[in-house]
């Protein structure tokens, strides 16, 4: 079984972005706008993390607060404004939002140019079209988690444990591209699937992604199989201060022993969606510098 680090590889994926942006002539920089709507615990911790990656990679970040009570009308004045504004390169809109927002009009309000997450419905067409201009990042850094540690996928049977926007619809586009890192026979699954566990112990590659504490066991996995984990959930442990620790939707003790390939949780996919979201920034920069008119 070999490890595959997301940790190690989002940091050189970042010097790249940090490099390139450093050759610029102009000495020019992208920016971003990561927008918060609300205090949640978590959506703090990941603003704080991508800011934080922004500033190591040299892209100029700023973190809009917004109350949870903000009216769905206003969040999206905001958003469109952004969206007009030529000194913002992308906007990041950090979900999930507070039930009284439509997440689908608040991602629809946003630029597709801007759009670095890739859900606005202009970039999903595109990836299904398989011409995307932004990938969403968590499938995206899969894919070069695969593909950088010399994983093949063309030919192979690979099964999706998910449906999301965010990670189960655009990762089966992903697998399925033609390509590199693509050309894969995909299978998705979802809460409805029955015999789940016959899907997944014929598959070459299996992406778990349910939000469902260490779901994947090793009966569910075929010898050799490489495992991708993209939960991250916390559960109950005494032995540590905080009184939790995180684990992935797979059993990972006892899945590791079967795996050719597996992602560590934390350490695995969580470093190279933010390494992405770098990536896809930089993109944006570069698109709209080339095409500066091109803002809705």
């Amino acid at each position: 079984m070999e490890l595959l680090d997301g940790k190690a590889l989002a940091e050189t994926i970042q010097r790249e972005v940090r490099d390139t942006i450093a050759s610029f002539a102009s000495g020019a920089r992208p920016s971003i706008t990561l927008v918060q709507v609300g205090d949640d615990p978590a959506s703090s911790v990941y603003v704080r993390g991508k800011a934080r990656a922004c500033e190591e990679c040299g892209i100029t970040s700023d973190a809009m607060h917004l109350s949870r009570d903000i009216k769905e009308e206003t969040l999206l004045g905001i958003l469109k404004d952004l969206s007009g504004d030529s000194s913002v390169s992308a906007i990041l809109l950090q979900l999930p939002l507070p039930r009284h927002i439509d997440e689908a009009m608040a991602i629809a309000a946003i630029s597709p140019i801007k759009d670095v997450d890739g859900f606005h419905p202009e970039n999903m067409g595109l990836l299904v079209a398989g011409t995307p201009r932004y990938i969403a990042c968590t499938p995206l850094g899969i894919r070069e988690l695969l593909v950088r540690n010399g994983i093949a996928t063309a030919g192979k049977r690979a099964v999706v444990l998910g449906r999301s926007l965010i990670v189960g619809k655009p990762m089966a586009l992903v697998l399925s591209m033609k390509g590199e890192g693509g050309d894969a026979t995909v299978t998705m699954c979802n809460s409805r699937t029955p015999d789940l566990a016959d899907h997944t112990a014929r598959a070459d590659i299996v992406v778990a992604a349910m939000g469902k504490p260490r779901f994947v066991t090793a009966g569910m996995i075929k010898e050799g199989a490489v495992v991708v984990d993209v939960g991250i959930n916390r559960i109950e442990d005494p032995s540590k201060k905080s009184g939790y620790r995180l684990v992935g939707d797979v059993d990972f003790e006892e899945v590791s022993k079967k795996a050719s390939y597996i992602t560590p949780v934390p350490g695995g996919v969580g470093p190279m969606t933010i390494a992405m979201l770098m990536v896809n920034t930089l993109k944006a920069f570069t698109v709209q510098v080339k095409t500066p008119n091109v803002l809705s």
